[in-house]
């Protein structure tokens, strides 16, 4: 099972559009947070026929709209700020924030750990479980002062059958290519 992980997309449209086009092979979807805007969520819901897993961010402030329309996607879960579930048979823990998150993937009882929030694309191991942060589809950073970094989107594409994930970055010309 190939699961599509995106996160912080910060209603970036255009990037997010080449991101769906990559992944619409993928068996499901899991969105790490910060959609942002409600019409998000439609994009998202029809440029992706597979499940989709969401989780909420700090930036999801009109979860009121965002709730009210996912019942017109029937393939589209909001799962809250957190969630559990098997897929393939690996044991996957989602939650949008890096901290949270590390704390759940050192704890070795999952898998998989996927979540987002400081746009930091990172895959590293802790013991068994794998913690993946796909970076930010918005395309930016922030230092320590808040000063804006650009960057390329990223996001991964995570194998259940092997257990091994794949970052990649849409770049400048919006092509679509391996993340080291």
């Amino acid at each position: 099972m190939r699961l599509a992980i995106l996160s912080d997309i910060h209603d970036n449209v255009w990037k997010l559009e080449i991101a769906l086009r990559f992944v619409a092979g993928c068996d499901a979807m899991i969105c790490c947070g910060d959609l942002c805007s409600p019409f998000i969520l439609d994009q998202l819901a029809r440029g992706f026929s597979n499940p989709i897993h969401i989780v909420f961010g700090n930036n999801d402030a009109d979860t009121f709209r965002i709730t009210a329309k996912t019942p017109k996607y029937p393939h589209v879960r909001l799962r809250g700020e957190f969630f559990e579930e098997t897929f393939g048979t690996k044991r996957v823990a989602v939650n949008h924030f890096d901290n949270i998150a590390l704390a759940i993937a050192r704890g070795g009882e999952y898998d998989a750990v996927f979540y987002g929030h400081n746009h930091v694309f990172d895959i590293r191991p802790f013991g068994n479980t794998l913690a993946v942060n796909p970076g930010s589809i918005m395309g930016c950073q922030f230092d320590a002062q808040a000063n804006r970094i650009d960057v390329d989107s990223t996001f991964v594409i995570y194998d259940t059958d092997s257990g091994l994930a794949q970052g990649y970055r849409i770049n400048s010309t919006g092509s679509v290519e391996p993340h080291p």
